[in-house]
Order: C-alpha cells, then sequence, then structure tokens
C-alpha cells in the first residue's frame, strides 16, 4: 500500500513558526499538531509562513504530522 493510497490528510492553518522547520498547526475544534516540512517541500525551497494553509499528512500513531501541500 503507498502512502498516497492512505487519505489521512487534514487541512490547517500555520499559527506558529517553531525552529528547525516545525510548525505549529490548527486542523480545526481547536485542536493543534506539531507538524514538519516534507522533503519535496525543503528540496524546492517553498516557504511556509504564519497564516498560511497548508494539507497534513496525519501520522497514523498520533505523532509529527508532515506538511505536504501549502496553499
Amino acid at each position: 500500500m503507498n502512502q498516497k493510497d492512505n487519505n489521512n490528510t487534514v487541512i490547517g492553518t500555520v499559527i506558529e513558526a517553531l525552529p528547525n522547520t516545525l510548525f505549529r498547526v490548527d486542523v480545526g475544534d481547536g485542536k493543534l499538531m506539531i507538524s514538519y516540512l516534507s522533503g519535496k517541500m525543503r528540496m524546492h525551497r517553498i516557504k511556509v509562513l504564519v497564516g498560511d494553509r497548508v494539507e497534513v499528512l496525519v501520522d497514523p500513531y498520533g505523532g509529527k504530522g508532515r506538511i505536504i501541500k501549502r496553499g
């Protein structure tokens, strides 16, 4: 099973930028999630700023999320 087949993504808003390309993302209902940038976003130097709407791939074990898309 490919990760793209797993549709465990949520849309959220970046509310805080943390060190080491970590971000605090509000995913709705007052729920906050710590997320990091995906490798493709780092490779292509896509900037993520506070207030951006992002798509986050949720870890099935409840850890950090991965930001896979901005906009």
